[in-house]
């Protein structure tokens, strides 16, 4: 699948969820599939826990991520000691 193809499948309306960017045709945002990812859900996982959600879902969260970071500078949170 082309990345045109996948980022239609994400969606910005200001009148679901705030504004954010959701799975389109669902109220599930980029940024929630992507926090589950970075917690160790698969994506096997993902996709039993929500009917109607596929592979290319998940897909076109972590490419629309990739995207919106693209022409960003990278700030770290908070500098620790190591």
């Amino acid at each position: 699948m082309s990345d045109p193809e996948l980022l239609e499948r994400i969606t910005v309306n200001p009148a679901v969820m705030v504004g954010k960017p959701v799975i389109r045709g669902t109220r599930l945002t980029v940024d929630h599939i992507l926090n589950l990812l970075a917690h160790n859900e698969s994506f096997d996982d993902i996709l039993a826990e929500y009917d109607g959600l596929n592979r290319e879902d998940i897909l076109a969260c972590l490419l629309f991520a990739t995207k919106s970071l693209k022409d960003t500078s990278f700030v770290p949170l908070a500098v620790g000691n190591a």
